[in-house]
């Protein structure tokens, strides 16, 4: 009896223990899965929060730089004075030239606004338009000298400041002296708004132009064309040069502690800040080599240095992708190492080398730190036509721009940084094509 008792006891304890433990499993559970249900709550929410700073960042970019694809532009009625343009009627090109086209535009607006008499008001008058609308008048003549003496009606740029007016980014309720626009010249704005001389329309000097100190003739233009020659130069050399060191590290080249040398400096090279690239280019390209400044070729050869080891990298981590069996069977076919790598591997990775190269340029397109560095900073004005003419790439610009006092340039920043992710969003798009059109599943 005592026998069966002591037995009942054990078992009881058994399953007392037996529950607890199951009691403490169960708890560790839910512990569990509260800690998983927080840490999926704190990813997405920070998923959240990163999309929202994105979405606010692009939406402020977008509402300052889409105002800068439409511009203000006043019609006149231009009588091209011969006694002004050509007073002995030569027709030489040296005096057309020289003629004082700005005061055709004063005489036009003098006719709409007679009471504009003194100096100071004719002056205000004639600010209201911009200061490169005689060049527009004088391109017209100089093309066609047989306009001389007639009477055009044209359209011409407002001034960045009646721009800014129209846009709503003058205050008309501030006080006079806190205002760019007098208010007789708002005055003139309002009555050339009600004749139907003022309006807005697509902006494309915007996109043609070069680099202005007036921000209503400002373009991309000059900065886009200096960007696409630096990516020229950079692909012409980065991709083969790149792709050789890639082939060569990882297919020819003997495992001892000097290709381990060169493949941590690769590495390293890959995390160096792009400024120090900079620093390179200024004491080899131009101190020692004497290249000229702010040329394109010079800005190609810094982006080069510094995209080479992205190149690299991303090349060989394709020929690595490609599976031992396919050198295998090419070698047991009789080819040579040679032809086994230049034969079948090298065209299995390209598809790889291509994005991790378009990787690279789209990183090289979006710096600036290296090109202060080479004097690309410098203010030009004309479009460069070539490797060597002096020239400024789109991420310069922007920073020129940005650093500018006048309003009108605010929305200009914007409308350049808006083109440069556009690019930059075409090109990552272009790398993901190609890896996902050309990519093989193994």
């Amino acid at each position: 009896m005592s026998n069966t008792n002591s037995t009942g006891r054990d078992a009881g304890t058994g399953l007392k223990a037996t529950n607890r433990s199951m009691d403490r499993v169960q708890a560790s559970l839910r512990r569990r899965y509260r800690a998983e249900k927080r840490f999926r709550a704190y990813g997405l929410i920070s998923v959240v929060v990163g999309i929202l700073f994105l979405f606010v960042l692009m939406a402020s970019i977008l509402a300052k730089g889409y105002p800068a694809f439409r511009q203000t532009f006043v019609t006149l009625d231009v009588y091209l004075d011969s006694a002004v343009i050509d007073p002995e009627g030569s027709r030489d090109p040296a005096v057309l030239r020289l003629a004082d086209y700005k005061r055709l535009i004063r005489n036009s607006l003098q006719e709409i606004f007679p009471d504009a008499s003194g100096r100071s008001e004719r002056r205000k008058l004639v600010a209201l338009i911009s200061n490169g609308a005689p060049f527009q008048i004088q391109g017209l003549v100089m093309d066609e000298p047989s306009l001389v003496g007639q009477t055009l009606t044209l359209e011409f740029p407002a001034s960045a400041d009646l721009d800014m007016l129209m846009k709503g980014h003058i205050d008309r309720s501030l006080p006079e002296a806190e205002r760019r626009l007098s208010d007789a010249q708002i005055g003139w704005v309002d009555k050339l708004v009600e004749q139907g001389r003022v309006h807005k329309r697509w902006n494309k000097a915007l996109l043609s132009n070069g680099d202005s100190r007036d921000p209503e003739m400002a373009g991309i233009w000059g900065a886009v064309k200096g960007s696409f020659y630096m990516l020229v130069v950079t692909l012409v050399l980065s991709f083969p040069i790149g792709v050789a060191a890639a082939v060569y590290l990882e297919e020819f080249a003997p495992r001892n502690r000097w290709t381990d040398l060169i493949e941590i400096n690769i590495n390293n090279l890959a995390a160096v800040p792009s400024i120090v690239f900079g620093l390179l280019g200024l004491a080899v390209f131009l101190n020692f080599f004497g290249m000229p400044r702010s040329a394109p070729l010079v800005g190609g050869l810094v982006l080069t240095v510094m995209t080479l080891p992205t190149v690299i990298i991303s090349s060989r981590a394709a020929l690595t992708s490609v599976p031992p069996s396919i050198r295998e069977a090419a070698l047991g076919m009789g080819a040579s190492k040679m032809q086994a790598t230049f034969h079948h591997v090298v065209p299995l990775a390209v598809p790889g080398m291509l994005t991790g190269t378009i990787i690279g340029m789209a990183r090289a397109l979006g710096e600036s730190a290296p090109l202060l560095m080479i004097g690309m900073v410098a203010f030009i004005v004309d479009v460069p036509q070539g490797f060597t003419d002096p020239a400024t790439a789109l991420p310069v610009q922007i920073y020129l721009w940005a650093d500018a006092p006048e309003r009108a340039f605010v929305e200009r920043t914007s409308a350049a940084i808006l083109v440069l992710l556009a690019f930059l969003i075409a090109m990552n798009s272009l790398a993901i094509f190609l890896r996902r059109r050309f990519e093989r599943r193994w």
